[in-house]
């Protein structure tokens, strides 16, 4: 069962944007040491919390600071971009790093609208309705929609523009998602789909099943390959888990009130969840668990592995929100350890 990361290059309270990336270097290069099969950057804007801007710049970064890790985004927000300027980045990605490039698409824009519209120059194609057709486009361009997978022929978009620098081999493209939308896309499309249960859990199961049921294969993909994420922290003691897993519960609640900000340290979150819990804001982080799995190692691997049983996923992508980067690593080296 292949074992990946993603990361948001999370920006700590006191810390700097810079810290944030160099952070995520080391922890890319500890996914790299360990053996781990991918790892992941995604796209957010306009977020004083998260570092994770343009996801080809990191990954090219990345891929050379690194040997032999495979390097993608969780994922590129495809309304944000225009098709063409998405395959001409992942194909000159993949010819200079031949076989070690994931392009993780995803629908949502990883912003406010206002933002969106500023990023592509106009409200165009920032609609759902927009999306299928958008990827098809970059699929197109990467050689990877004919018209025997795809039921149609290619747009006139794709007959008349290629991405370039001409690939000797394309990038591996994953359709990313929350809801059984995603799932039956990629499932129609004949691509991989990666689930983001660390923070959509609500449609998991009913996503998972729809993407095998109704999977048509491709010549790239002839039978469904998915994978499932998860949000984790391990360490010696559950109350410690627990304790490290503080900053993401405050990051979460941030989210849901419109405050966010840096990562806090774990001893402020503390305190500061320990004012919620008597507040208005109680029902509110009630249902905010932050991270979904914290607790000690072999907790760890049994929840993550029930996970995976359930979802029947062939991939598991493990992400975490912390303090400092020295705790994701050590949950990705206990992990690693007992993971099979």
């Amino acid at each position: 069962m292949p074992l990946s990361v993603l990361d948001l290059s999370t920006v700590a309270d006191e810390g700097t944007s810079r810290d944030a990336l160099l952070a995520t270097t080391e922890l890319a290069r500890a996914a790299d040491r360990l053996g781990l099969h991918r790892f992941w950057v995604a796209e957010h804007h306009n977020m004083p919390a998260v570092a994770s801007t343009s996801p080809a710049v990191l990954i090219a970064h990345l891929a050379a600071s690194t040997e032999r890790i495979r390097v993608g985004s969780g994922g590129v927000m495809l309304p944000n971009h225009p098709p063409l300027v998405v395959g001409e980045q992942f194909a000159m990605l993949e010819a200079l790093h031949p076989g070690r490039i994931d392009l993780g698409i995803g629908r949502a824009p990883g912003t406010d609208p206002a933002t969106a519209a500023a990023l592509r120059r106009t409200t165009d194609g920032l609609g759902a309705e927009e999306f299928p057709s958008e990827l098809l486009d970059v699929l197109g361009l990467l050689g990877q929609a004919d018209e025997a997978s795809t039921g149609r022929p290619p747009s006139p978009f794709v007959r008349r523009f290629s991405a370039t620098p001409v690939q000797g081999s394309t990038p591996e493209v994953w359709l990313l998602g929350s809801s059984t939308f995603s799932a039956r896309l990629a499932a129609a499309l004949g691509i991989r789909f990666a689930y983001a249960h660390h923070f959509g859990a609500t449609q998991t199961m009913e996503a998972m099943a729809a993407y095998r049921a109704e999977f048509r294969p491709s010549a790239d993909l002839p039978r469904p390959h998915a994978m499932i994420s998860a949000s984790v922290i391990i360490a010696d003691t559950e109350d410690e888990a627990r304790y490290l897993a503080g900053p993401s519960r405050v990051m979460s609640l941030s989210l849901r009130t419109g405050r966010l900000a840096p990562i806090t340290d774990p001893r402020t979150a503390a305190e500061v969840l320990a004012g919620v819990d008597d507040g208005p804001l109680a029902a509110v982080l009630a249902q905010l668990p932050g991270t979904q799995v914290a607790t000690t190692t072999d907790r760890a691997v049994a929840e993550l592995q029930d996970l995976v049983d359930r979802t029947r996923a062939d991939e598991l992508l493990v992400t975490a929100t912390t303090w400092d980067v020295s705790t994701r690593i050590d949950t990705l080296e206990r992990l690693r350890g007992a993971w099979v």
